[in-house]
């Protein structure tokens, strides 16, 4: 058992429970709450987030791993409103997306690293609310020199503390196996790591590549199809059943990447998001684990991804 710093305080890993591994309440950018607020409905978003895992807690939901980080709009006090109200678990992320803030790039990993290392150790934004996962990202093209920066600092924030990596790839490019590289060449655990949306295509030698690495898998796109451009959800599970099948239940975890719609500005914009989904956190409980029961896995299979996968992933074997 292991001790997770969530945003109400430290949990027992064996507490999780059903876990969603990557997820949001709401993202937008650095700033712009606070620049910018009429911009972004904040009592919106937490309105429906509320709503939204209220139902979801009542549906078994117990943890979700919120990867918002500062560049993604983070707001702490809003998974503190929200995990008070529905009584899911939230754990917050330190680390960067994909806008590497700019002086980022022309420092050390140390000096980066030192900045993730408070956000876990002391608290975030002065609000004694820690981190309790590492956020990275890399995307098509492959990883920019200013995310190279952050992915050292993220492996040197791992190596000192302990704290996992959670990792934004796009995966038919194969970009999950450029980030593993550079972790290796940190030292770190790659136990401790989780290469994300590693399911927005059905290559599964690239998969299976990663998992000989050592790594977790974050099949966590879900409904996904996005513009007929990635795999539909059906897809999408038959991969999980394939990996099932290969022996790999013990390394993958199930997710959507929602975030409310409410998160996203403009009513078009809301509406196209509510159409996607229109069962958002509930969408693998109502429709991918039913389906993965048709496609022959059993209820240990499920429980396995869904309950103590993400417990392990926290805890050192």
């Amino acid at each position: 058992m292991a001790t997770v710093n969530s945003v109400l305080g430290p949990i027992d890993s064996a507490d999780l429970g059903f876990t969603l591994s990557h997820e949001h309440l709401g993202t937008n950018a650095a700033g712009i709450r606070q620049t910018y607020p009429e911009f972004f409905d904040r009592e919106g978003v937490k309105e429906q987030a509320i709503a939204a895992l209220t139902e979801a807690y009542n549906e078994g939901l117990r943890t979700i791993i919120d990867v918002s980080t500062i560049d993604l709009g983070r707001d702490v006090l809003l998974m503190d409103e929200v995990s008070r109200a529905t009584g899911v678990q939230i754990i917050a992320a330190t680390g960067n997306h994909l806008a590497v803030p700019r002086p980022f790039g022309d420092v050390s990993p140390d000096v980066i690293a030192s900045l993730y290392v408070r956000e876990i150790e002391e608290g975030i934004e002065g609000t004694g609310i820690k981190a309790g996962i590492i956020k990275v990202a890399s995307d098509r093209g492959g990883i920019t020199p200013p995310q190279e920066v952050v992915l050292r600092a993220a492996a040197r924030t791992c190596n000192q503390t302990g704290t996992r990596i959670s990792t934004h790839t796009w995966s038919p490019e194969r970009i999950g196996e450029q980030q593993v590289r550079v972790l290796k060449e940190e030292g770190v655990d790659l136990n401790k790591v989780y290469v994300g949306h590693s399911n927005d295509d059905t290559d599964m030698d690239y998969l299976q590549g990663l998992l000989d690495e050592g790594v977790w898998l974050g099949l966590d796109r879900y409904p996904g199809g996005r513009n007929n451009e990635t795999p539909n959800w059906e897809q999408r599970t038959e991969v999980v059943k394939n990996l099932i099948d290969a022996g790999h239940s013990n390394r993958i975890m199930l997710s959507h990447d929602y975030s409310v719609p409410k998160a996203r500005y403009g009513a078009e914009v809301q509406d196209e998001r509510r159409r996607a989904n229109p069962d958002g956190y509930l969408f693998i409980t109502r429709n991918v684990l039913p389906r993965l029961r048709e496609l022959g896995a059993s209820d240990d299979d499920i429980n396995q991804v869904m309950v103590e996968n993400p417990r392990r992933f926290f805890e050192d074997d």
